[in-house]
């Protein structure tokens, strides 16, 4: 080949880059639109408003898998009264208030029992008295039976008549039918001043067992009676229970009746307490239905009776299958399974912050039920996208769909 034909084979440098102005426009403007559809779907998601369904994240008790059933009711204590005095009376003293602690025996209140107290001295001073007569009579029923001795000596001997003889010993027999008549009145007495002292006890107002105080239903001056039918009189002074003897009351329906038996391992939830849960045990099962309700009552004892628990709260009761193990006490926390989304081998929920939601990643746990627990992420109380859409994404805007 001659070297004209190959100099015809070399490249123009100034022609090698060059493009038509016609194709350089062409580039800028795709660039343009790219740009511009980007910016418009950044835009569109900040800007748009998804409807979407929410939940709160909860804490959730590992027994839930194993409940039989739930019921519903009150915390009664099965020892309970309503202290009232024995007698009609205007009350001196209160030695109680609400919340006190009493032991059983202490007295709580007193009323005013000045003539019952005159009258229990009088009925001890006629005791006194008549021991005092006792003594006199014993005094002379022994000087009348050494009168009789030496009579009877003295007759024997011949010295003494018999009419002094017969005299003696007729002194002797009234002086023991005296001392036998004055020993009848000291039983007597006794018995008057024990009927003194159980009307001073009346005023005397105590707790009959060892309670904690409920209510004061009177107060210093007012007037209390047994019946508390007289007009501006009150019946019961206080009212007392035993929080040693509380127990859930609950009704179970008659047709889930067959589930549950006496002995049943059971937790109590109280509402007054809803971070504590405590055993329980199906403690008996009233032998009567209530017609109305269709409903039997049903009585839960506490395995561990802790502060705080107080009559008539509400409870709610989960009848188990089993005991709950001690690696089961804790709470865990929950989401419903349908709020979990997986995207990129991760799992995630959308949780709410104002009208937009963030994007988080959990580590996911155990199936309970529809729930799956979250060992990491989130916690208890926030707020989540229930069924996030496909095409939520991270800081979307969102609004709250409107309740059925």
């Amino acid at each position: 080949m001659s070297e004209s034909d190959l100099s015809s084979l070399k490249i123009d440098k100034k022609t090698a880059g060059y493009r038509p102005p016609r194709l350089r426009k062409r580039l800028t403007l795709c660039g343009i639109v790219l740009a511009v559809i980007v910016l418009l779907v950044a835009a569109w998601r900040m800007f748009s408003v998804t409807t979407v369904e929410t939940v709160t994240v909860s804490q959730i008790y590992p027994s839930q898998s194993f409940t039989i059933l739930n019921a519903s009711g009150y915390v009664v204590a099965q020892r309970k009264a309503a202290v009232a005095p024995k007698t009609t009376g205007q009350i001196e003293w209160l030695g109680v208030e609400e919340g006190s602690r009493v032991k059983g025996g202490q007295l709580l209140a007193r009323l005013e029992n000045r003539d019952v107290t005159a009258n229990r001295d009088s009925a001890a001073a006629s005791l006194d008295t008549a021991r005092a007569n006792l003594d006199q009579a014993n005094a002379e029923l022994i000087d009348a039976d050494r009168a009789f001795t030496r009579a009877r000596q003295l007759v024997d001997a011949g010295v003494l008549s018999r009419a002094d003889f017969d005299t003696a010993e007729a002194r002797l027999s009234r002086a023991k039918a005296a001392s036998k008549a004055l020993a009848f009145s000291i039983k007597s007495a006794q018995a008057g001043l024990a009927a003194a002292d159980a009307a001073l006890e009346y005023t005397m107002i105590r707790a009959p067992f060892d309670a904690v105080v409920l209510t004061k239903n009177a107060d210093v001056g007012d007037i209390v009676t047994p019946i508390g039918a007289a007009a501006n009189a009150k019946a019961a002074v206080v009212t007392i229970a035993d929080l040693a003897s509380i127990q859930v009351e609950a009704d179970v329906s008659e047709s889930n009746l067959a589930k549950i038996k006496v002995g049943q391992p059971c937790e109590i939830l109280l509402d007054a307490l809803p971070d504590a849960r405590f055993r329980g045990v199906l403690y008996t099962i009233v032998p009567t239905a209530d017609r109305s309700k269709a409903s039997v009552l049903v009585k839960v004892r506490f395995i561990d009776i802790a502060p705080g628990i107080l009559p008539e709260m509400s409870a709610k009761v989960a009848f188990l299958e089993r005991e709950v193990k001690p690696g089961e006490q804790s709470p865990k926390t929950a989401v419903p399974q349908e709020a979990m989304v997986k995207r990129g081998g991760r799992s995630s929920l959308f949780v709410l912050k104002g009208d937009r939601v963030r994007e988080v990643s959990v580590t996911a746990g155990e199936k309970i039920g529809d729930l799956v627990t979250v060992l990491s992420g989130v916690k208890a109380g926030e707020v989540i996208v229930s069924r996030p859409p496909e095409n939520l994404g991270n800081g979307a805007k969102v609004k709250l769909a409107e309740k059925k």
